[in-house]
């Protein structure tokens, strides 16, 4: 299996996907062959968010320049609303809002309190649209993944794991 590996200061191997190809972040001086070894043994993990990710990106292949350009002024207009919707719902307030071309997430929360959503987003269900803006307001109050912060998703979106798994198709 091809990956690039990059080292640096941390502290621990970690894998992940970027493009549909495999990077292997590790500390300095780490054994290439404890490398090779992890790689092996996740070889299905990695499978899987490869084709995955080579998925994703052959849908987003075939959007034209108008198509993107259309896309980015929907999210222009129906996201800001969402937003203020749900934050008046979760007594939230919000910095700025941006519109990115992210490919490989649909929003951030910026420590400010700053949203950035993926046009990309709209190509979703306006149900796992409204999961995104909600998980996003979420990370104002707890800036992790934590079960406080999910027990603030569910308060919104009861239904929350359904529409995840909407963002997976």
């Amino acid at each position: 299996m091809d990956y690039k590996i990059v080292f640096s200061g941390r502290k621990t191997i970690s894998l992940c996907v970027k493009d549909g190809k495999l990077v292997v972040k590790a500390p300095y001086g780490t054994d290439k062959k404890r490398i090779s070894d992890l790689v092996i043994s996740h070889a299905d993990w990695i499978k899987k968010h490869v084709d995955k990710q080579v998925e994703k990106n052959k849908r987003f292949a075939s959007l034209t320049d108008k198509d993107i350009d259309m896309l980015r002024q929907s999210a222009k207009k129906l996201l800001p609303l969402k937003v203020e919707y749900y934050a008046d719902i979760m007594g939230l307030k919000y910095g700025r809002i941006t519109i990115t071309g992210a490919k490989t997430r649909f929003g951030s929360c910026s420590s400010k309190g700053n949203l950035a959503f993926s046009y990309r987003l709209m190509l979703y269900p306006e149900a796992a649209i409204d999961y995104v803006v909600v998980h996003e307001l979420a990370h104002i109050r707890e800036l992790n993944h934590s079960p406080a912060f999910y027990k603030i998703v569910a308060s919104v979106l009861p239904d929350y794991k359904e529409r995840v798994k909407m963002l997976k198709k």
